[in-house]
């Protein structure tokens, strides 16, 4: 495209305006714009100028504190809280040591003379106050009791932010709650917390503001103490039953023992009976048994010939001999008679010629 002869003026004009225009609108920057501190910390700002300047000005709550000159890279500065250093030849770190703070925000205005102009920048601080659990450390009797814990922070700004914990988890918001009241210029707090005791717990307060990189914190224990189990009403369900148990074995044997009782004779009457058995046998036996024995020879006589004994009658002896098997016959049988009885001490000896004699003793 070729433009007409009239619009070439124009043109020219426009490139010398553009070329002006470039060398008048430096690059100037101020990092960072706002910054958030505590109370006793260190601010620094960076100043960024892409050109040539000789004079750059710094200016805190509306006063010049600093002054820097670019070709003896000379610092002249108010105070020693404030100070500059040239990082490169168009870069100037300002920095504010040990900030204050003044109530409103501080007002931080970089200046470079001539056509750069002005940049401000805003500091906030804050501070760190202290943080406590009263009463520290909570003793509980028993599961299941409730308990409270109240933490309170002093001198923060702002208005401090209250977390709790238990055993290292967070606690849910809605188990505390938190007011808070000024103090002159700074913020006091405090935190109540309850919940129902469970087990031994470690609880921590945490307090914090924007600016602190770890919150601050107090910690306090709660121990629950065991009871000893409560055995009473087990003992006494034990010593019922254990009660009742022995009042029915008491009857059981008492019942068992009078059946027993009433299905055995009496001993006495058991005695009489076989008395009066006795009696009848022994007279019945000495009826029977009631001969006379010719042949009987007293104690110490002798006889060197056997004779023949007729059979006789004896009423005292008991017996009768006609031959050896029937003597045999006859002692056996008293023999059987006085076992069956219970009689003892019944002696019997049969001598030489056949004859036994023997001697019945009778026990009562």
């Amino acid at each position: 495209m070729v433009a007409p002869r009239r619009s070439r003026p124009n043109l020219f004009h426009i490139c010398l305006l553009l070329c002006a225009t470039g060398v008048v609108l430096v690059e100037f920057q101020l990092e960072p714009l706002n910054v958030t501190l505590l109370q006793g910390s260190d601010a620094r700002f960076n100043a960024t100028v892409n050109g040539t300047w000789e004079v750059m000005t710094w200016d805190v709550g509306g006063l010049m504190v600093l002054t820097l000159f670019q070709n003896t890279c000379q610092v002249i500065s108010s105070s020693e809280q404030f100070s500059a250093r040239f990082l490169c030849n168009d870069c100037v770190e300002f920095t504010i040591n040990n900030v204050t703070r003044s109530g409103d925000p501080s007002p931080v205005i970089c200046r470079v003379l001539g056509e750069y102009g002005f940049k401000t920048a805003h500091i906030y601080i804050q501070e760190s106050g202290t943080v406590n659990i009263r009463g520290e450390n909570v003793t509980v009797a028993q599961q299941g009791q409730q308990v409270e814990f109240q933490c309170v922070t002093s001198a923060w700004f702002p208005i401090a932010t209250v977390k709790w914990t238990e055993n290292g988890r967070a606690v849910n918001s809605s188990l505390y709650n938190t007011t808070s009241m000024a103090d002159g210029d700074t913020f006091n707090s405090i935190s109540i917390l309850k919940f129902q005791a469970v087990r031994n717990t470690t609880v921590e307060c945490q307090a914090s503001v924007s600016s602190l990189t770890s919150p601050q914190f107090s910690s306090a224990f709660l121990v629950v103490v065991s009871r000893p189990t409560d055995w009473t009403v087990l003992i006494a369900v034990v010593v019922s039953i254990g009660g009742f148990a022995l009042l029915v074995l008491l009857i059981l044997g008492i019942i068992f023992c009078y059946k027993r009782r009433k299905e055995q004779p009496n001993y006495q009457d058991e005695r009489s009976r076989r008395a009066r058995m006795h009696s009848q046998m022994s007279g019945g036996n000495a009826a029977e048994q009631s001969y006379e024995n010719a042949g009987y020879l007293p104690e110490g006589s002798t006889s060197n010939t056997q004779t023949s004994v007729p059979p006789s009658r004896l009423t005292d002896s008991g017996f009768s001999q006609e031959n050896a098997s029937k003597v045999s016959e006859v002692v056996d049988d008293v023999n059987t008679n006085q076992a069956r009885d219970g009689y003892s001490g019944a002696h019997i000896n049969v001598g030489e010629s056949g004859v036994r004699k023997h001697r019945h003793v009778t026990i009562v």
